[in-house]
């Protein structure tokens, strides 16, 4: 059975030579982001905002819902991939770093998709359920604090239609998943939401061995 490849850095150069596309307003929001403490580190890959964007457009996502906004990278990918009417509503627990993100939103001319909600996350969702109902988010990014992703996943999935699909970023949290010698809240947390998700019924499942591990949640229709 053939193996995972490793990326190599040569292979990730010709794979992004290849298949990345990449334009310059992206490429200047993640080079900015970089230039922060732990910008390189909490910002997401440029192939993964490409796979992103690809995941709305084939979900027909007319309501994307984010959990972590950071400095809008992955908010700028999805937002471009909605059709005309489509919206997005993006979740951070401050406006320091949204903020730098929506002078992007704005060139690319998708800011009034566009909607941030400042606060904690665990607290904006049932505000959300409650004034919008259950079943009307098509698509959901969840990239936020570690600690509380089996909170933001609970909260999440009543949102999502059903067919609808949730995806979780840092799911292998650099390899440190595998080291049971680590029990810092945030691997156990990771831990803890994967086997959940192993034996969730609500949904159909697959991990993807790509970044640092996304998963898919497909949302089954009752």
């Amino acid at each position: 059975m053939a193996e995972q490849t490793s990326l190599s850095p040569e292979v990730l150069a010709y794979l992004r030579a290849e298949s990345l596309r990449e334009d310059e307003l992206l490429r200047e929001l993640r080079e900015e982001t970089a230039s922060y403490p732990m910008g390189r580190v909490m910002q997401v890959m440029p192939e993964e905002g490409q796979l992103l964007a690809l995941l709305v457009k084939l979900a027909n996502a007319r309501v994307v819902l984010e959990v972590g906004t950071f400095t809008g990278y992955s908010t700028l990918c999805m937002a471009r991939a909605l059709p005309p009417g489509g919206r997005l509503i993006t979740c951070d627990i401050t406006n320091r770093w949204p903020k730098i993100g929506m002078q992007y939103w704005q060139r690319s001319g998708v800011a009034g998709r566009i909607e941030v909600k400042i606060g904690d996350a665990a607290e904006t969702l049932p505000l959300l359920l409650a004034e919008k109902g259950p079943g009307f988010v098509d698509v959901a990014f969840i990239d936020a604090d570690k600690a509380s992703y089996r909170t933001y996943y609970e909260k999440t999935l009543p949102l999502i239609r059903p067919g609808g699909l949730i995806i979780i970023d840092n799911t292998l949290l650099f390899g440190r998943v595998a080291d049971d010698e680590d029990t810092s809240p945030e691997v156990v947390e990771i831990r803890g939401l994967n086997s959940l998700l192993l034996r969730d019924d609500r949904i159909d499942l697959s991990v993807l061995p790509m970044a640092d591990g996304i998963t898919l949640a497909r949302k089954r229709e009752i």
